[in-house]
């Protein structure tokens, strides 16, 4: 274990690497929505120094990834109607909007392998209800959609969907998990938008893209398709 003691002269990489295993926290779901947790108990989560945490703490609370609560530590945020809606609507803009620029740097052959890719989790979740697939899937999900948005090559956009990927991702962990019993709507979904995308029809993969986005929105929000 790192020493804990407040430091004035934490290095970048110190302070680089406290904010990525914060945000590695909330992404795979050990931080949970409304859960209460101390800069000390980040510090032991994470094995970072405390004023590398104190740093990556004021970060993640401009972001709108972390909430301070006086005398009682930092709050993750909750996941109100208006914190989802805000993220999700966010997320749509971004991908729609990029996927026409986006589309021409990936090159065919990529997505040709996503398709194949799909095509063939479709098939074993079909056969196969274990977790392991599930997770295959979710992982898929999430790379797939951060690679469409960086190969637009802006990195302002890159670093305002990381946040928001974030946000979704805390949804995602709490109320829409890939599991064996959705898992063919997920890959189904995908496949309307990668079809066209690779066929070259890019108004068509836009329209499916966001069917696909609208539909995550409302089983997020608690509601049914």
């Amino acid at each position: 274990m790192q020493n804990t003691a407040t430091k004035t002269n934490d290095s970048p990489l110190l302070r680089k690497t406290a904010y990525e295993r914060i945000e590695a926290l909330l992404n795979t779901g050990t931080l949970t929505p409304g859960q209460v947790v101390s800069q000390r108990e980040l510090v032991e989560l994470t094995d970072s120094t405390l004023g590398s945490i104190r740093e990556a703490v004021s970060r993640l609370e401009a972001e709108g990834l972390l909430q301070t609560l006086p005398k009682r530590g930092l709050m993750v945020p909750s996941l109100d109607i208006t914190f989802v809606r805000n993220a999700y609507e966010l997320r749509k803009l971004i991908e729609v909007g990029t996927l026409e620029r986006s589309s021409d740097m990936i090159p065919k052959s990529i997505i040709e392998n996503w398709i194949k890719q799909h095509e063939k989790l479709l098939e074993q979740i079909i056969d196969n209800k274990d977790e392991e697939v599930s997770e295959e899937i979710q992982k898929l999900d999430w790379d797939m959609h951060s690679r469409i948005v960086n190969a637009g090559n802006n990195t302002l956009v890159e670093n305002v969907y990381r946040i928001t990927a974030i946000k979704i991702r805390m949804a995602v962990q709490s109320r829409i998990k890939v599991t064996p019993f959705n898992g063919h709507r997920v890959i189904n979904e995908h496949l309307s938008f990668l079809r066209p995308l690779a066929a070259g029809d890019k108004k068509l993969a836009a329209i499916k893209l966001e069917e696909h986005l609208n539909n995550s929105l409302t089983l997020a929000l608690g509601g049914t398709i």
